[in-house]
Protein backbone atom coordinates (compact mmCIF):
# COMPACT_ATOMS: atom_id res chain seq x y z
CA UNK A 1 0.00 0.00 0.00
CA UNK A 2 1.20 3.72 -1.12
CA UNK A 3 2.59 5.93 1.53
CA UNK A 4 0.40 8.71 1.98
CA UNK A 5 1.28 11.67 3.33
CA UNK A 6 -0.85 14.96 5.57
CA UNK A 7 0.90 17.85 3.18
CA UNK A 8 -0.47 21.25 4.69
CA UNK A 9 -0.65 21.26 8.44
CA UNK A 10 -3.09 21.15 10.64
CA UNK A 11 -4.14 22.76 13.72
CA UNK A 12 -6.17 24.44 16.27
CA UNK A 13 -6.63 20.72 17.59
CA UNK A 14 -8.97 20.70 20.24
CA UNK A 15 -8.07 20.51 23.88
CA UNK A 16 -8.17 16.20 24.56
CA UNK A 17 -8.33 14.95 20.67
CA UNK A 18 -4.45 14.82 20.10
CA UNK A 19 -2.50 11.47 21.06
CA UNK A 20 1.29 10.98 20.83
CA UNK A 21 2.63 7.88 20.18
CA UNK A 22 6.14 7.52 18.27
CA UNK A 23 6.15 4.85 15.81
CA UNK A 24 9.25 3.33 15.59
CA UNK A 25 9.19 3.09 19.44
CA UNK A 26 10.01 -0.45 20.41
CA UNK A 27 7.42 0.30 23.35
CA UNK A 28 4.75 1.36 20.65
CA UNK A 29 5.17 -1.05 18.10
CA UNK A 30 5.78 -4.34 20.24
CA UNK A 31 1.89 -3.63 21.74
CA UNK A 32 0.02 -0.94 20.14
CA UNK A 33 -2.78 -2.16 21.70
CA UNK A 34 -2.47 -0.60 25.02
CA UNK A 35 -2.39 3.04 22.90
CA UNK A 36 -5.91 1.80 20.82
CA UNK A 37 -7.16 1.20 24.49
CA UNK A 38 -6.53 4.22 26.06
CA UNK A 39 -8.26 5.93 22.78
CA UNK A 40 -11.25 3.96 23.10
CA UNK A 41 -11.44 5.12 26.74
CA UNK A 42 -10.98 8.09 25.68
CA UNK A 43 -12.16 9.13 22.13
CA UNK A 44 -11.30 6.57 19.33
CA UNK A 45 -11.39 9.60 16.42
CA UNK A 46 -7.76 11.55 17.38
CA UNK A 47 -5.36 13.58 16.11
CA UNK A 48 -2.33 11.71 15.84
CA UNK A 49 1.05 14.03 16.81
CA UNK A 50 3.01 12.34 15.10
CA UNK A 51 1.26 11.62 11.53
CA UNK A 52 0.19 15.08 11.99
CA UNK A 53 -3.49 13.88 10.69
CA UNK A 54 -6.84 12.28 12.15
CA UNK A 55 -7.36 8.88 12.86
CA UNK A 56 -10.43 6.71 13.88
CA UNK A 57 -10.51 3.77 15.74
CA UNK A 58 -14.05 3.09 16.53
CA UNK A 59 -14.94 0.00 14.37
CA UNK A 60 -18.24 1.54 12.93
CA UNK A 61 -16.74 4.56 12.29
CA UNK A 62 -14.05 2.66 10.35
CA UNK A 63 -16.33 0.37 8.68
CA UNK A 64 -18.44 3.25 7.61
CA UNK A 65 -15.78 5.48 6.62
CA UNK A 66 -13.87 2.62 4.24
CA UNK A 67 -17.31 2.86 1.76
CA UNK A 68 -17.43 6.46 2.34
CA UNK A 69 -16.75 7.84 -1.35
CA UNK A 70 -16.17 11.10 0.31
CA UNK A 71 -12.26 10.02 0.95
CA UNK A 72 -10.10 7.70 -1.66
CA UNK A 73 -6.89 6.50 -1.93
CA UNK A 74 -5.90 8.95 -4.82
CA UNK A 75 -6.26 12.83 -4.78
CA UNK A 76 -4.90 14.07 -8.01
CA UNK A 77 -7.97 13.47 -10.23
CA UNK A 78 -10.01 15.51 -8.59
CA UNK A 79 -7.37 18.43 -7.09
CA UNK A 80 -3.48 19.60 -8.35
CA UNK A 81 -0.66 19.58 -6.61
CA UNK A 82 -0.70 23.47 -6.36
CA UNK A 83 -4.21 22.89 -4.78
CA UNK A 84 -3.43 21.03 -1.83
CA UNK A 85 0.43 21.60 -1.65
CA UNK A 86 1.41 18.04 -2.45
CA UNK A 87 5.02 17.75 -3.28
CA UNK A 88 7.01 16.94 -6.56
CA UNK A 89 7.73 13.36 -6.80
CA UNK A 90 11.07 12.16 -6.11
CA UNK A 91 13.15 11.49 -9.28
CA UNK A 92 15.54 8.16 -7.18
CA UNK A 93 12.04 6.90 -6.30
CA UNK A 94 11.16 6.58 -10.10
CA UNK A 95 10.84 3.08 -10.67
CA UNK A 96 8.83 2.69 -7.19
CA UNK A 97 6.68 4.88 -7.82
CA UNK A 98 6.08 2.93 -11.46
CA UNK A 99 4.73 -0.01 -9.49
CA UNK A 100 2.41 1.98 -7.56
CA UNK A 101 1.24 3.57 -10.75
CA UNK A 102 -1.74 1.18 -11.61
CA UNK A 103 -1.94 -0.45 -8.47
CA UNK A 104 -5.03 -1.70 -7.12
CA UNK A 105 -4.71 -0.23 -3.90
CA UNK A 106 -4.30 3.54 -5.03
CA UNK A 107 -6.97 4.33 -8.32
CA UNK A 108 -10.36 5.20 -7.76
CA UNK A 109 -13.05 4.73 -10.35
CA UNK A 110 -13.60 4.18 -13.21
CA UNK A 111 -9.75 3.02 -13.42
CA UNK A 112 -10.18 0.64 -10.44
CA UNK A 113 -13.42 -0.68 -11.46
CA UNK A 114 -12.25 -1.81 -14.68
CA UNK A 115 -8.94 -2.77 -13.43
CA UNK A 116 -10.31 -4.92 -10.41
CA UNK A 117 -13.30 -6.30 -13.18
CA UNK A 118 -10.17 -7.86 -15.40
CA UNK A 119 -8.61 -9.19 -12.28
CA UNK A 120 -11.00 -10.53 -9.93
CA UNK A 121 -12.12 -13.56 -11.43
CA UNK A 122 -9.22 -15.77 -10.37
CA UNK A 123 -9.70 -14.33 -7.16
CA UNK A 124 -13.48 -15.38 -6.30
CA UNK A 125 -14.05 -18.49 -3.54
CA UNK A 126 -14.80 -21.15 -6.11
CA UNK A 127 -11.44 -20.52 -7.65
CA UNK A 128 -9.41 -20.49 -4.86
CA UNK A 129 -10.95 -23.03 -3.28
CA UNK A 130 -9.23 -25.40 -5.88
CA UNK A 131 -5.89 -24.85 -4.49
CA UNK A 132 -7.13 -26.58 -0.82
CA UNK A 133 -5.03 -29.81 -1.89
CA UNK A 134 -1.87 -28.07 -3.56
CA UNK A 135 -1.82 -25.70 0.17
CA UNK A 136 -1.40 -28.54 2.60
CA UNK A 137 0.42 -30.50 0.28
CA UNK A 138 3.23 -27.55 0.32
CA UNK A 139 2.53 -26.84 3.85
CA UNK A 140 3.51 -31.04 4.82
CA UNK A 141 6.39 -30.36 2.18
CA UNK A 142 7.91 -27.34 4.19
CA UNK A 143 7.11 -29.08 7.75
CA UNK A 144 8.97 -32.59 6.44
CA UNK A 145 11.95 -29.96 5.73
CA UNK A 146 12.58 -28.81 9.39
CA UNK A 147 10.57 -31.51 11.11
CA UNK A 148 14.01 -32.81 12.60
CA UNK A 149 15.24 -29.69 14.06
CA UNK A 150 15.29 -29.11 17.79
CA UNK A 151 13.77 -25.70 16.92
CA UNK A 152 12.77 -23.22 14.32
CA UNK A 153 11.77 -18.92 13.22
CA UNK A 154 8.71 -20.44 12.16
CA UNK A 155 8.38 -17.20 10.39
CA UNK A 156 11.35 -17.19 8.23
CA UNK A 157 10.68 -21.18 7.31
CA UNK A 158 7.11 -22.08 7.55
CA UNK A 159 5.11 -18.45 7.27
CA UNK A 160 6.75 -16.83 4.61
CA UNK A 161 7.60 -19.47 2.35
CA UNK A 162 4.21 -21.15 1.78
CA UNK A 163 2.05 -17.69 0.58
CA UNK A 164 4.73 -16.63 -1.64
CA UNK A 165 5.05 -19.98 -3.46
CA UNK A 166 1.45 -20.17 -3.87
CA UNK A 167 1.21 -16.88 -5.23
CA UNK A 168 3.81 -17.18 -7.21
CA UNK A 169 2.55 -20.22 -9.03
CA UNK A 170 -0.46 -18.23 -9.07
CA UNK A 171 0.36 -15.95 -10.84
CA UNK A 172 2.65 -17.79 -13.47
CA UNK A 173 6.11 -17.98 -11.70
CA UNK A 174 8.44 -21.13 -11.21
CA UNK A 175 8.27 -21.71 -7.29
CA UNK A 176 11.92 -21.50 -6.64
CA UNK A 177 11.49 -17.55 -7.55
CA UNK A 178 9.63 -16.81 -4.57
CA UNK A 179 13.00 -16.10 -2.38
CA UNK A 180 14.28 -13.40 -4.91
CA UNK A 181 10.55 -12.24 -4.98
CA UNK A 182 10.72 -12.02 -0.88
CA UNK A 183 13.30 -10.10 -0.94
CA UNK A 184 12.35 -7.78 -3.28
CA UNK A 185 8.94 -7.74 -1.47
CA UNK A 186 10.43 -7.05 1.94
CA UNK A 187 12.61 -4.58 0.29
CA UNK A 188 9.50 -2.42 -1.16
CA UNK A 189 7.55 -2.56 1.64
CA UNK A 190 9.68 -0.73 3.76
CA UNK A 191 8.95 2.72 1.71
CA UNK A 192 5.85 2.59 3.63
CA UNK A 193 7.28 2.75 7.26
CA UNK A 194 6.92 6.22 9.56
CA UNK A 195 10.30 8.04 9.36
CA UNK A 196 11.75 6.45 5.63
CA UNK A 197 15.44 7.31 5.29
CA UNK A 198 16.90 8.71 1.73
CA UNK A 199 19.30 5.02 1.70
CA UNK A 200 15.54 3.41 2.31
CA UNK A 201 14.17 4.80 -0.99
CA UNK A 202 17.19 4.21 -2.68
CA UNK A 203 16.83 0.30 -2.00
CA UNK A 204 13.33 0.18 -2.60
CA UNK A 205 13.73 1.72 -5.60
CA UNK A 206 16.48 -0.57 -6.88
CA UNK A 207 14.31 -3.55 -5.74
CA UNK A 208 11.23 -2.29 -7.64
CA UNK A 209 13.09 -1.57 -10.67
CA UNK A 210 14.87 -5.41 -11.01
CA UNK A 211 11.22 -7.01 -9.92
CA UNK A 212 9.73 -4.73 -12.92
CA UNK A 213 13.05 -5.77 -15.27
CA UNK A 214 12.36 -9.80 -13.99
CA UNK A 215 8.45 -9.37 -14.91
CA UNK A 216 9.20 -7.77 -18.27
CA UNK A 217 11.13 -10.95 -19.40
CA UNK A 218 8.25 -13.08 -18.13
CA UNK A 219 5.57 -10.96 -19.88
CA UNK A 220 7.67 -11.40 -22.80
CA UNK A 221 7.82 -15.25 -22.71
CA UNK A 222 4.09 -15.41 -22.03
CA UNK A 223 3.15 -13.19 -24.81
CA UNK A 224 4.94 -15.74 -27.54
CA UNK A 225 4.20 -19.11 -25.54
CA UNK A 226 0.71 -18.25 -23.51
CA UNK A 227 -0.30 -20.46 -20.17
CA UNK A 228 -2.57 -21.47 -18.14
CA UNK A 229 -2.00 -18.97 -15.37
CA UNK A 230 -3.13 -15.65 -13.97
CA UNK A 231 -0.01 -13.67 -15.93
CA UNK A 232 -1.66 -14.89 -18.98
CA UNK A 233 -5.03 -14.12 -18.31
CA UNK A 234 -4.13 -10.45 -17.30
CA UNK A 235 -2.44 -9.83 -20.43
CA UNK A 236 -5.21 -11.36 -22.89
CA UNK A 237 -8.47 -10.33 -21.00
CA UNK A 238 -10.46 -7.97 -22.48
CA UNK A 239 -13.19 -5.49 -20.49
CA UNK A 240 -15.25 -3.12 -23.49
CA UNK A 241 -12.81 -3.87 -26.32
CA UNK A 242 -9.36 -3.11 -24.17
CA UNK A 243 -7.07 -5.06 -22.37
CA UNK A 244 -4.42 -4.19 -19.87
CA UNK A 245 -1.00 -2.21 -20.41
CA UNK A 246 1.84 -3.92 -19.65
CA UNK A 247 2.81 -1.49 -17.22
CA UNK A 248 -0.89 -2.79 -15.64
CA UNK A 249 0.27 -6.07 -15.36
CA UNK A 250 3.55 -5.44 -14.19
CA UNK A 251 1.29 -3.08 -11.37
CA UNK A 252 -0.75 -5.92 -10.42
CA UNK A 253 1.18 -8.48 -10.46
CA UNK A 254 3.24 -6.81 -7.87
CA UNK A 255 0.58 -5.84 -5.62
CA UNK A 256 -0.34 -9.45 -5.38
CA UNK A 257 3.09 -10.77 -5.03
CA UNK A 258 3.59 -8.46 -1.96
CA UNK A 259 0.44 -8.00 -0.74
CA UNK A 260 -0.57 -11.80 -1.42
CA UNK A 261 2.33 -12.75 0.95
CA UNK A 262 2.59 -9.88 3.63
CA UNK A 263 -0.70 -10.40 5.43
CA UNK A 264 -0.53 -13.89 5.30
CA UNK A 265 3.01 -13.81 6.88
CA UNK A 266 2.06 -11.89 9.29
CA UNK A 267 -1.02 -13.07 10.44
CA UNK A 268 0.12 -16.66 10.20
CA UNK A 269 2.64 -15.57 12.91
CA UNK A 270 0.67 -13.72 14.97
CA UNK A 271 -1.79 -16.30 14.77
CA UNK A 272 0.25 -19.32 15.73
CA UNK A 273 1.74 -16.58 18.93
CA UNK A 274 -1.55 -15.98 20.08
CA UNK A 275 -2.70 -19.67 19.69
CA UNK A 276 0.14 -20.92 22.01
CA UNK A 277 -0.10 -17.80 24.21
CA UNK A 278 -3.49 -18.14 24.90
CA UNK A 279 -2.86 -22.16 26.30
CA UNK A 280 -6.15 -23.53 24.38
CA UNK A 281 -5.84 -27.38 22.74
CA UNK A 282 -4.91 -26.42 19.12
CA UNK A 283 -6.97 -29.73 18.44
CA UNK A 284 -10.29 -27.54 19.38
CA UNK A 285 -9.56 -25.15 17.99
CA UNK A 286 -9.06 -27.15 14.48
CA UNK A 287 -11.22 -30.19 15.13
CA UNK A 288 -13.76 -29.03 12.42
CA UNK A 289 -13.56 -26.70 9.22
CA UNK A 290 -16.30 -24.43 10.36
CA UNK A 291 -13.93 -23.63 13.69
CA UNK A 292 -11.24 -23.66 11.56
CA UNK A 293 -12.95 -20.88 9.93
CA UNK A 294 -14.16 -19.36 13.44
CA UNK A 295 -10.32 -19.59 14.75
CA UNK A 296 -8.46 -17.74 11.74
CA UNK A 297 -10.71 -15.56 11.82
CA UNK A 298 -10.22 -14.47 15.45
CA UNK A 299 -6.58 -14.46 14.47
CA UNK A 300 -7.39 -11.41 12.13
CA UNK A 301 -9.27 -9.58 14.55
CA UNK A 302 -6.96 -9.78 17.55
CA UNK A 303 -4.29 -9.12 15.88
CA UNK A 304 -3.92 -8.24 12.76
CA UNK A 305 -1.01 -7.93 9.96
CA UNK A 306 -2.65 -4.15 9.47
CA UNK A 307 -2.90 -1.58 11.61
CA UNK A 308 -3.48 1.82 9.53
CA UNK A 309 -4.52 2.43 6.36
CA UNK A 310 -5.06 5.89 4.87
CA UNK A 311 -7.09 7.57 2.81
CA UNK A 312 -7.74 11.35 1.20
CA UNK A 313 -10.90 13.64 1.75
CA UNK A 314 -11.52 14.74 -1.82
CA UNK A 315 -14.00 17.34 -0.54
CA UNK A 316 -13.68 19.81 1.92
CA UNK A 317 -15.96 17.72 4.66
CA UNK A 318 -16.90 16.80 8.27
CA UNK A 319 -16.59 13.56 10.43
CA UNK A 320 -17.61 13.04 13.63
CA UNK A 321 -17.40 17.06 13.98
CA UNK A 322 -14.49 17.02 12.57
CA UNK A 323 -13.68 19.44 9.94
CA UNK A 324 -12.20 18.18 6.88
CA UNK A 325 -10.19 19.96 4.24
CA UNK A 326 -10.02 18.50 0.33
CA UNK A 327 -6.77 17.25 0.80
CA UNK A 328 -6.64 16.14 4.66
CA UNK A 329 -5.23 12.69 5.24
CA UNK A 330 -7.51 10.20 7.57
CA UNK A 331 -6.13 7.09 9.01
CA UNK A 332 -8.48 4.66 9.87
CA UNK A 333 -7.12 2.24 12.96
CA UNK A 334 -8.06 -1.16 11.53
CA UNK A 335 -6.74 -3.00 14.20
CA UNK A 336 -7.76 -0.61 17.05
CA UNK A 337 -11.43 -0.93 15.41
CA UNK A 338 -10.80 -4.94 15.52
CA UNK A 339 -10.32 -4.15 19.63
CA UNK A 340 -13.20 -1.99 20.05
CA UNK A 341 -15.00 -2.82 23.03
CA UNK A 342 -18.11 -1.21 22.28
CA UNK A 343 -18.48 -3.99 19.58
CA UNK A 344 -16.71 -6.84 21.34
CA UNK A 345 -17.05 -8.65 24.26
CA UNK A 346 -13.41 -8.69 25.95
CA UNK A 347 -12.51 -7.33 22.98
CA UNK A 348 -8.90 -7.89 24.20
CA UNK A 349 -9.09 -11.72 25.00
CA UNK A 350 -8.27 -14.13 22.38
CA UNK A 351 -11.16 -16.04 21.67
CA UNK A 352 -11.77 -18.50 19.26
CA UNK A 353 -15.33 -19.49 19.95
CA UNK A 354 -16.93 -16.01 20.26
CA UNK A 355 -20.06 -15.47 18.90
CA UNK A 356 -19.37 -11.66 18.19
CA UNK A 357 -16.59 -12.44 15.70
CA UNK A 358 -16.01 -9.90 13.08
CA UNK A 359 -13.07 -7.99 11.28
CA UNK A 360 -11.94 -5.22 9.13
CA UNK A 361 -8.29 -6.60 8.40
CA UNK A 362 -9.20 -6.90 4.68
CA UNK A 363 -10.35 -3.55 4.54
CA UNK A 364 -13.65 -2.72 3.20
CA UNK A 365 -15.42 -0.76 0.15
CA UNK A 366 -14.10 -0.80 -3.04
CA UNK A 367 -10.54 -1.31 -2.20
CA UNK A 368 -11.94 -4.57 0.38
CA UNK A 369 -8.50 -7.08 -0.73
CA UNK A 370 -8.96 -9.22 -3.69
CA UNK A 371 -6.66 -11.64 -2.33
CA UNK A 372 -8.50 -12.15 1.39
CA UNK A 373 -10.51 -15.72 0.27
CA UNK A 374 -6.99 -17.03 -1.15
CA UNK A 375 -5.54 -15.45 1.91
CA UNK A 376 -8.28 -17.27 4.08
CA UNK A 377 -7.62 -20.57 3.15
CA UNK A 378 -3.59 -20.22 3.34
CA UNK A 379 -4.50 -19.41 6.56
CA UNK A 380 -7.13 -22.51 7.41
CA UNK A 381 -5.18 -25.18 5.44
CA UNK A 382 -1.19 -23.98 7.00
CA UNK A 383 -2.33 -23.45 10.28
CA UNK A 384 -4.42 -26.48 10.57
CA UNK A 385 -1.47 -28.73 9.17
CA UNK A 386 1.09 -27.13 11.83
CA UNK A 387 -0.95 -28.15 14.86
CA UNK A 388 -1.28 -31.72 13.38
CA UNK A 389 1.91 -32.29 12.37
CA UNK A 390 3.30 -30.41 15.37
CA UNK A 391 0.86 -30.79 18.39
CA UNK A 392 2.88 -30.59 20.88
CA UNK A 393 4.27 -26.80 19.25
CA UNK A 394 5.00 -24.48 21.89
CA UNK A 395 7.07 -20.80 22.07
CA UNK A 396 11.34 -21.44 22.72
CA UNK A 397 12.03 -17.54 23.30
CA UNK A 398 9.86 -14.84 23.90
CA UNK A 399 8.20 -13.29 20.64
CA UNK A 400 9.23 -9.87 19.49
CA UNK A 401 7.37 -7.52 16.61
CA UNK A 402 9.26 -6.43 13.96
CA UNK A 403 9.83 -2.25 13.76
CA UNK A 404 7.59 -2.35 10.32
CA UNK A 405 4.37 -0.12 11.82
CA UNK A 406 1.72 0.25 10.20
CA UNK A 407 1.83 -3.73 9.29
CA UNK A 408 2.56 -5.60 12.21
CA UNK A 409 4.34 -8.86 12.49
CA UNK A 410 6.75 -10.71 13.95
CA UNK A 411 10.64 -10.61 13.91
CA UNK A 412 10.69 -14.28 14.44
CA UNK A 413 9.14 -16.66 16.24
CA UNK A 414 11.03 -19.26 17.63
CA UNK A 415 9.42 -22.66 18.31
CA UNK A 416 9.89 -26.11 19.52
CA UNK A 417 8.23 -29.11 19.44
CA UNK A 418 9.30 -31.98 21.20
Amino acid sequence: MAAIIQVKPITDIPAGLSASAAPRDPAFFQNPYAFYAERHATNPAFFWDEYGHWCFGGFKSVSALLRDKRFGREILHVATREEIGLPQPKPHVADFDLTEKFSLLNLEPPAHTRLRTLVNRAFVSRQVEQLRPRIRQLANEIIDGFEGEESVDLIKAFAAPLPAIIIAEMIGLPAESAPQLLNWSNRMVTMYMFGVTHETELDANQASADFMAYLREIIGERRKTPREDLLTHMLTAEQGGERLSDEEVMSTAILLLNAGHEATVHTTGNGVKSILESGLDPKTLFATPEQTEATVEECLRFDAPLHLFTRYALMDTEVEGIPLRKGDVIGLMLAAANRDPSRFANADRFDPFRTDGANVSFSAGIHFCIGAPLARIELQEAMSVLFERLPKLRLAETPRYADVYHFHGLERLMVRWD
